[in-house]
């Protein structure tokens, strides 16, 4: 058989599982994952993709002619951490490397090929108190069997790798690193028009100092509250707190907890935000905060700053290596710092000015066609190793 070469080396077959661009889109890893094939997609005219995800997906990506879909019909997310039915593919060599996104959930039990996983954190090792019990079952029960079967894993963040090493004691030198990006949706928007949307669909009005993400408690919300409680005692002007996201089983607390500090009129759960609408609502806030306890990435900081919106997050995790000097970071579990950073950045103008172009400029450096192309090499080099 004849072949092409690539990038030094032969045409590659790859596998990849891609049921989350369509099930999960929205979330951290549903994102992740079409933006993945996506791009891959725009860029990638040469190498054979085999994809296992709904065929609709194939119009609404516009596959080129060496992406071939199988066509996963099933949406029900309790079967997700099933096997995916690809033995025979694998079995007959069409596939050198089977690549699955989500954290390695649904990688098969019989080896045929090389498997490579994008890990995105160990959060359920490190903070287990803040995942569901299910999740925590589950990946407690699978990821240290997956693991071993890797050939390389791909990560978010150096952060995320070290963590990896030190849960799994895999070799570092077969860890990748490739960073998460904004959506091209995520950008400066008219203001006017931000907010008029803010306000039919949300009913946001006045000013407003936001938090996207999720409702677990390593988000620290409960911090942001407390922090808002006493920033409004100090800053006169007409403002709120808006917090963002699908309204989990921690909700009714974060509720009571606006409540009990009588700020319930000013801290204002929306919920879920569709993608539709995510890029003007942050284009409508005034600050984004994101004081999280813990992430892997912590891609709705690069989304703010994608959008001009000055941001103040945690000092600890991953988040540094993140937004690096583009942010105002603080000790996500000082209050107090949170409450004299909202204060300060939205008392000095020169310094709002700063934060605004450097997060511009920081958010810029990522892109997705930099992590489809970083991920063609992770391939490259795991299919040519012996």
């Amino acid at each position: 058989m004849k072949y092409t070469k690539f990038m030094g080396n032969f045409i590659m077959r790859i596998g990849i599982d891609g049921r989350a661009a369509k099930w999960y889109r929205g979330t951290g890893i549903g994102t992740y994952t079409y933006q993945l094939i996506n791009c891959l997609n725009k860029i990638d005219r040469i190498n054979d993709y085999t994809l296992f995800m709904p065929e609709i997906c194939r119009k609404e990506m516009n596959l080129g002619k060496n992406f071939i879909l199988n066509n996963i019909q099933s949406n029900n997310e309790n079967n997700f951490w099933d096997e995916v039915n690809t033995p025979n593919i694998l079995k007959n060599g069409r596939i050198q490397l089977y690549h699955i996104p989500q954290n390695g959930v649904g990688l098969p039990a019989i080896k045929n090929c090389k498997f490579v996983i994008t890990l995105h954190d160990v959060i359920p090792y490190k903070m287990p108190e803040t995942v569901s019990d299910r999740y925590l079952k589950l990946f407690s029960e699978y990821i240290p069997k997956i693991v071993p079967m890797c050939d390389g894993i791909i990560t978010v963040s150096n952060f995320s790798k070290l963590d990896i090493v030190k849960a799994f004691n895999f070799p570092e030198e077969k860890i990748y690193v490739t960073s998460l990006a904004s959506e091209d949706i995520y950008k400066p928007l008219n203001k006017y028009i931000s907010k008029y949307i803010a306000k039919k669909y949300y009913d946001i009005k006045d000013d407003f100092i936001l938090y996207v993400g999720g409702f677990s408690p390593r988000k620290n919300i409960i911090g942001i509250i407390k922090s808002f409680s006493k920033f409004i005692s100090s800053y006169k002007k007409p403002i709120n707190l808006v917090i963002a996201g699908n309204r989990g089983k921690s909700y009714s607390i974060y509720k009571q907890c606006a409540e009990k500090l009588h700020i319930q009129d000013k801290v204002l759960f929306p919920g879920f935000i569709s993608i539709n609408h995510l890029p003007y609502i942050y284009n409508a806030a005034k600050l984004f905060v994101y004081p999280s306890l813990y992430e892997g990435f912590g891609l709705p900081t690069v989304e703010a700053m994608a959008c001009g919106i000055p941001v103040i997050t945690s000092n600890i995790t991953s988040i540094p290596e993140v937004v690096d000097n583009s942010a105002l970071l603080i000790d996500p579990k000082d209050t107090d710092s949170l409450c004299e950073s909202m204060l300060n950045v939205l008392s000095n103008q020169a310094l709002y000015n700063n934060l605004v172009k450097s997060g511009l400029k920081r958010a810029a450096q990522f892109s997705w066609e930099k992590t489809a192309k970083d991920t063609i090499r992770v391939y490259n080099k795991i299919i040519n190793e012996k």
